[in-house]
């Protein structure tokens, strides 16, 4: 692996930040043109410069979040940004050995013999489009699938997060040139420019808007995409599930990142007759984590003014049509002042509540009763596949029908998040949810091309089925096979 320095120059236009994207794309595609089957050990090296980097760049890059948030806890950046990257790679150098073999494959009696095999070669180079919520994870995630799969990267950093793009590509660059990997950053046209590129595959995340958006842009290319998009992610309770156990786990699954996770559970349906013993049940867990909020480093900001109108809309809305509004402040602060909100549980809520129809992303959960696992189901089924579903019961055989009778992107039987952290599961979503697959082998396939190999040796049968037709082997062969 090169170690060069050379890296995207610094912009002074849009214009100017296209031209060397395009530059730099051109760059790519000409190293791959010269390494296009890179060995298990070249692969394993560039995943363990990775994992380097990484962990040397660590503080740096949550400092630097942290600065784009507001405030961004130290410690949630730490444990869900970088712990679960560099645990990727690790699963990743280890297993990309394995995942480069080739797949053996039946022949039939009419081909024989033969051998047939698919070889799993590079796509080229791919783009990844990095949202602002994880952008350390969000980044590092398709590119250790990418590198995995043999291709060079571009990487498009969220605007939104300025300071930390800039220490990122401050930490690729010391590991990577720029024909292996690089980091784009800037907003507005060259996020446009961007997913225009006639790249081999493109990873985005974020909202569905922007995700049809990216995919109408690839098409113009014929550019596959994988679209990581959201959705409103239900909980669901069993009326049989102490509500002491689930309390924490969706407490936690909330409020981490103050809400602004793609699988944060974004309402809860809890049995009717439980919903005071909930309430009262999640004020206490969420006071007892955040005993204050504004000045408590554990506890984050909305990222920016925009995304803060948005949810204090949804409030409003929400109230203005007869919502019950909980918020859980335990020391009373006025957060007037401050991106910071309240965790804040909704009662009362009517589909046509704005919060109710979007992706809430905040620190606001709604409450929903249910009358029975049928109805419960019945309401997730009725709705738009989202990203996750968490199901609270101990009960295996109903959490089996919860799993066979609904669909998302992924699911946690008696946990809220944590799926997106298990190296060897995929990760993606699925309807509006988006498509397509990475983590683990999943996304090591995604960014390979499957390709059929059938190999024959000196000897071939298929002469004796050479025209004019009608000899004894192509009489016999009928009579046998096309019954």
């Amino acid at each position: 692996m090169e170690t060069t320095t050379a890296t995207v120059s610094s912009i002074s236009s849009p214009a100017d930040a296209i031209g060397d994207m395009k530059r730099i794309f051109t760059a790519q595609r000409a190293a791959f043109g010269r390494d296009r089957f890179p060995s298990a050990d070249a692969r394993v090296r560039s995943l363990e410069a990775l994992r380097g980097a990484l962990s040397r760049h660590k503080d740096t890059l949550a400092r630097e979040v942290s600065k784009d948030f507001g405030h961004r806890s130290l410690d949630e950046t730490l444990f869900a940004e970088v712990m679960t990257s560099l645990e990727g790679l690790r699963y990743a150098k280890g297993n990309v050995a394995k995942w480069m073999e080739p797949d053996v494959r039946h022949v039939g009696p009419m081909q024989q013999p033969a051998r047939a095999r698919v070889v799993n070669q590079p796509l080229g180079v791919v783009g990844v489009i990095v949202p602002w919520n994880y952008p350390i994870f969000l980044a590092i995630g398709p590119l250790t699938a990418a590198l995995s799969a043999g291709n060079r990267v571009m990487i498009k950093m969220s605007s939104f997060t300025p300071a930390l793009a800039e220490a990122f590509k401050t930490m690729i660059r010391s590991v990577f040139s720029e024909d292996e990997v690089a980091v784009i950053t800037g907003g507005g046209p060259v996020s446009d420019a961007f997913s225009r590129m006639p790249f081999d595959h493109i990873i985005f995340t974020g909202s569905t808007s922007v995700g049809r958006t990216v995919m109408e842009a690839a098409a113009a290319n014929l550019t596959p995409v994988t679209l990581e998009l959201g959705g409103k992610s239900p909980v669901i309770v069993h009326d049989s599930y102490p509500i002491g156990d689930a309390v924490p786990r969706i407490a936690w699954g909330k409020c981490w990142n103050a809400g602004q996770t793609c699988v944060a559970p974004d309402h809860a349906l809890i049995p009717r007759s439980k919903v005071d013993e909930f309430v009262t049940a999640f004020t206490a867990q969420v006071s007892s984590m955040y005993p204050t909020m504004l000045d408590n480093p554990d506890y984050t900001s909305i990222v920016n003014s925009k995304q803060y109108n948005r949810i204090q809309g949804y409030m409003k809305d929400a109230r203005e049509k007869g919502a019950r509004i909980i918020e859980i402040n335990p020391a009373r602060e006025d957060f007037s002042s401050s991106r910071k909100m309240p965790v804040t549980l909704v009662l009362d809520v009517r589909d046509d509540m704005e919060l109710m129809q979007n992706e809430i992303f905040g620190p606001v959960l709604p409450i929903i009763p249910h009358d029975g696992l049928d109805r419960a189901l019945a309401y997730v089924n009725e709705r738009p596949r989202p990203l996750a579903l968490y199901y609270f019961d101990y009960d295996r055989a109903r959490g089996h029908r919860v799993e066979t009778e609904t669909v998302s992107g992924g699911m946690c039987i008696n946990d809220t998040i944590s799926h997106v952290g298990v190296d060897d599961l995929p990760f993606g979503g699925v309807g509006p949810a988006g498509m397509g697959r990475y983590h683990a082998k999943e996304g090591f396939l995604t960014l390979s091309n499957p390709r059929g190999v059938l190999e024959k040796p000196k000897f071939w049968p298929l002469k004796f089925f050479l025209p004019p037709f009608g000899n004894p082997i192509h009489r016999i062969t009928k009579k046998t096979f096309l019954r």
